[in-house]
């Protein structure tokens, strides 16, 4: 079904076309028609998958021309700066044939650029709570006209502590409004949340919460923990890739993994909670320009960017949570491309790659990188009795065997 056949506007139907989108996802193609509808929804999906478009096209399309004068319409909350301006970014894109104003409301900058929008008069409000509260206690910003709240990547917002300040957030908006929870995973405390901020919703689920995307090639390769960073740049060496996601556990890991690879003359920027505002804007933007072939983050970044053409994800570190897997690795592979994601495991990390496993139901590829010297180190256990064995990915001792060029890729000479 394309998109013309939702009831989208045209002016917003514009907006697809020039953002170079020509069919809807799963989840765009269920939850469109629910919020045209003006239900309550609670929709899942995985990441990559469209979510932001499946709320901003018919909420743009529902609003119809700006409103000059009158409060904002619609809040949008998210977890971080970064999935606030990506969001407001989408929105502005999506309604760039309309007169339809929006503005990203987030903290780590000054106030006044934020506040002269807000002076201008705007449609939609996308915000982190934190930045918000503090535009509600000088009355700069009223919900007493929001008739669509979004609350976005809600299980990452409760991960993170804002239960409380949302609670109070939602307490502000009218009563009589359409609620809108998106999230990449359903734990059981959002409905807590939902039971009362939600009336009746719809529920769109698509595909498994737990599941790697399929076009994401993925596998591990064991290496005693001093070997870790020589088995990094010895990947970078011979793999052929466009552009990399490096993932660490903590900030000061993050910082000292990039002076290493600068070091090792690469073009390298830094994403973490540390970083000012600004240092993370032109990061980010520097990593989706190409001026910057690799990026090191925490896990900020495992929901918080979405950069087209991410070839590689690598976890230097092995994530904590099994959740986090299936976040980080999702940055590649989006909107049916494909990708690779590697693990470094050292031993004391095999119970967490454990975990992993049996969170995704399955057996993660084990791999060698041709040439490297390694250090024994002690065998990878089995996996217990019946677990899932099904293997996805590289075949033949390689990664991205079988899959040439478009798939990430034979190891070879790096461009």
């Amino acid at each position: 079904m394309p998109f013309k056949a939702l009831n989208l506007s045209d002016s917003v139907l514009r907006g697809v076309q020039a953002a170079g989108y020509t069919d809807p996802t799963p989840i765009q193609l269920r939850a469109i028609p629910v919020v045209l509808g003006g239900g309550d929804l609670v929709g899942s999906a995985q990441t990559g998958t469209g979510k932001t478009a499946a709320f901003a096209l018919p909420i743009l399309t529902r609003l119809g021309a700006h409103r000059r004068g009158q409060p904002a319409r619609v809040l949008v909350l998210e977890p971080t700066r970064e999935l606030a301006a990506q969001v407001e970014t989408a929105f502005r894109d999506f309604a760039r044939f309309t007169d339809i104003r929006a503005v990203a409301v987030f903290g780590g900058v000054g106030y006044g650029v934020q506040r002269s929008e807000l002076k201008r008069g705007v449609d939609i409000i996308v915000a982190t709570p934190g930045r918000l509260v503090d535009f509600l206690k000088t009355g700069e910003i009223t919900l007493k006209d929001i008739s669509i709240l979004v609350l976005d990547e809600v299980d990452r917002m409760l991960d993170m502590g804002f239960l409380p300040v949302v609670k109070d957030i939602i307490a502000r908006c009218p009563k009589n409004r359409q609620t809108l929870f998106f999230s990449a995973t359903v734990p059981p405390e959002i409905a807590a949340v939902a039971s009362f901020a939600l009336r009746n919703p719809t529920r769109v689920e698509c595909g498994v919460n737990r599941s790697v995307n399929k076009s994401v090639n993925h596998a591990i390769y064991p290496v005693a923990f001093d070997q870790k960073f020589d088995l990094l740049v010895g990947l970078l060496q011979q793999t052929n890739f466009d552009s990399v996601l490096v993932f660490s556990r903590t900030k000061h890991g993050a910082d000292k993994i990039a002076r290493r690879l600068k070091d090792a003359n690469h073009s390298v920027a830094v994403l973490h909670a540390n970083r000012s505002q600004n240092q993370r804007i032109e990061a980010l933007n520097g990593f989706k320009s190409g001026k910057y072939e690799i990026m090191v983050a925490t896990d900020i970044a495992a929901r918080g960017i979405d950069v087209a053409g991410v070839t590689h994800v690598i976890n230097y570190d092995v994530p904590e949570n099994p959740e986090d897997y299936v976040h980080r690795i999702g940055r590649t592979g989006r909107a049916q491309a494909v990708g690779d994601a590697f693990t470094l495991v050292s031993p004391e990390n095999f119970s967490d790659l454990r975990d992993i496993e049996r969170f995704i139901g399955q057996k993660i590829p084990e791999l060698r990188l041709e040439g490297f010297n390694y250090r024994p180190i002690v065998p990878r256990p089995a996996p217990p009795e019946g677990q899932g064995q099904q293997r996805r990915g590289g075949q033949g001792g390689q990664p991205g065997g079988g899959r040439g060029r478009q798939g990430l890729r034979r190891f070879g000479s790096r461009r």
